[in-house]
C-alpha cells in the first residue's frame, strides 16, 4: 500500500467544521454538524447507531437505567416519547426510578432547586433534596401509602416476576392518572398500556420493595421471583436473535440493571448451553471508568470476552463517557426526528411462550451435551478394551 493510500485510511472523514452555529438550530443539525469530536463525537455516533441501524423492526431492543433520571423528570420527556413510539421493548430499571416516577401520576409536583444548600435545615423543614431537584417529605408518604393500598389487592398476593409486579401497578397508576385527568403518563402506566415489560434486578432496594417488606409483616403474601426476571430477559434475548432478528442493547448509567440487560446473553451461551454469539448493538452511555471496576465486564471490546456482545459486531457499539441527564434528551429527540414509530412487540404478553421456548432450547442443549458426553465415554471404553 502506498503511503498516500494509507494517508487517505486514516483522513477519509469528514473534515472539522468551523462554522458558526445557527440560531434556533434544531437537535438534529447541531448533532450531525457540531458535536465533531471527544465524547460529543461518541455522543453523535450513538445518536445515529441508534436512530439509523438499532432501531430497524427486526432489532429487539432493551435499555438499562440507573441513577436518579425520573425525579430530574426524564420519565416523562423521555423514556415514555421512546416506549410510545415503539423504540424500546423492554426495560430493566432501578426500583428507584419507578418509585419517584410515580409521584407525577398521584398529583404531586418536584421542583428545580440548588445542591448548594444545608441538608440540616431541609431535615428540619420536611424537604427531601435529590442532588438539585427538590419535594416535600409529604411526597413520600403519600406514594407509600398509595404504593401499599394498592398491593394489598388479592392479585398482588402470589408470587410473580417483577415485570408482573410493575404491569399491574401500572394499571392502577393508569388509572390515577385517569382520575386525576394527568396529562403527562408515567413509565409505568406507559409500560402497561403498551406492554413493555420492566424488571427490576434487585427489587428489594428500593421503596416499592421496602413498602413490600413492611406489608409481609403484615401478614400479606406476594412474593416476587427473581430467578423468573433472569429467565424472561433471556427467553427475550433468544427470541429476538430467531432468523434474522437482532438484539440491541441501550444502556443509561451502569449498577445492577446495566449488567441484567448484559447477562442475557452469558445465561443462555454459558449456562444454558444454548448456541449464541451475543447482542448485535451496545450503546452506553455512562460517567464510570473500567479501571476503577465502575465498568466491570461492561465496555464493548469486555463485553465480548463474557460472550454479551457478538465480535463480528463490536463495530456496532459506542460508549460515550458523560452524563445521562444530558445524553438522553439528545438521542431521544434525534432518534423521534430521524425514525418513524415502530409496530409495537408487547412483549409482556407473550412471556410464558418466551420462556418455554427458552426451556425447549435448554433441554435440546442439554440432550446433545449427554450425547457427546456418551460418546466419549465410547471412545474410552473402547480404547481401555
Amino acid at each position: 500500500m502506498s503511503r498516500k493510500l494509507s494517508k487517505r485510511k486514516y483522513l477519509g472523514g469528514k473534515a472539522i467544521n468551523r462554522e458558526p452555529i445557527p440560531k434556533n438550530t434544531s437537535v438534529n443539525l447541531l448533532v450531525n454538524r457540531y458535536f465533531q469530536a471527544y465524547n460529543a463525537g461518541r455522543l453523535r455516533e450513538a445518536c445515529q447507531l441508534f436512530a439509523n441501524e438499532m432501531l430497524d423492526s427486526n432489532v429487539t431492543v432493551g435499555m438499562s437505567i440507573t441513577g436518579a433520571l425520573t425525579p430530574a423528570g426524564l420519565g416523562g420527556s423521555c423514556i415514555v416519547p421512546l416506549i410510545k413510539a415503539g423504540f424500546v421493548d423492554w426495560i430493566v430499571s432501578t426500583g428507584a426510578n419507578l418509585y419517584h416516577d410515580t409521584h407525577f401520576s398521584l398529583g404531586h409536583s418536584l421542583y428545580r432547586g440548588t445542591p448548594f444548600i444545608d441538608d440540616r435545615i431541609l431535615r428540619k423543614e420536611g424537604i427531601i433534596r435529590i442532588y438539585d431537584v427538590l419535594f416535600d417529605y409529604e411526597v413520600l408518604l403519600d406514594t407509600d401509602e398509595f404504593l401499599r393500598t394498592v398491593i394489598k389487592n388479592e392479585e398482588f398476593q402470589k408470587e410473580m416476576g417483577t415485570a408482573e409486579l410493575h404491569y399491574r401497578l401500572g394499571k392502577y397508576v393508569a388509572g390515577r392518572e385517569r382520575v386525576l385527568k394527568i396529562k403527562h403518563s408515567s413509565v409505568l402506566a406507559t409500560a402497561y398500556s403498551c406492554g413493555v415489560p420492566v424488571y427490576t434486578s434487585s427489587p428489594g432496594d428500593s421503596s416499592i420493595g421496602m413498602n413490600m417488606a413492611e406489608l409481609e409483616l403484615s401478614g400479606y403474601e406476594m412474593r416476587i421471583d427473581v430467578l423468573l426476571d433472569v429467565n424472561e430477559t433471556s427467553g427475550i434475548v433468544l427470541e429476538a436473535k430467531k432468523g434474522k432478528g437482532q438484539s440491541g442493547v441501550l444502556i443509561f448509567g451502569g449498577g445492577s440493571p446495566k449488567n441484567f440487560v448484559l447477562q442475557t446473553e452469558p445465561q443462555i451461551q454459558e449456562i444454558l448451553k444454548i448456541g449464541e454469539k451475543g447482542h448485535d448493538f451496545y450503546i452506553q452511555i455512562t460517567d464510570a471508568r473500567p479501571d476503577t471496576g465502575g465498568l466491570s465486564g461492561a465496555t464493548p471490546s469486555e463485553a465480548v470476552s463474557w460472550g454479551k456482545i457478538d465480535p463480528s459486531r463490536l463495530g456496532s457499539s459506542v460508549v460515550a463517557y458523560l452524563d445521562s441527564t444530558i445524553a438522553m434528551p439528545i438521542m431521544t429527540s434525534y432518534a423521534l426526528a430521524n425514525r418513524k414509530p415502530r409496530k409495537l412487540k408487547r412483549l409482556y404478553n407473550r412471556r410464558a411462550a418466551l420462556v418455554e421456548n427458552l426451556r425447549k432450547g435448554y433441554l435440546t442443549a442439554q440432550k446433545k451435551k449427554t450425547i457427546k458426553s456418551l460418546g466419549f465415554k465410547n471412545r474410552a471404553t473402547t480404547v481401555s478394551h
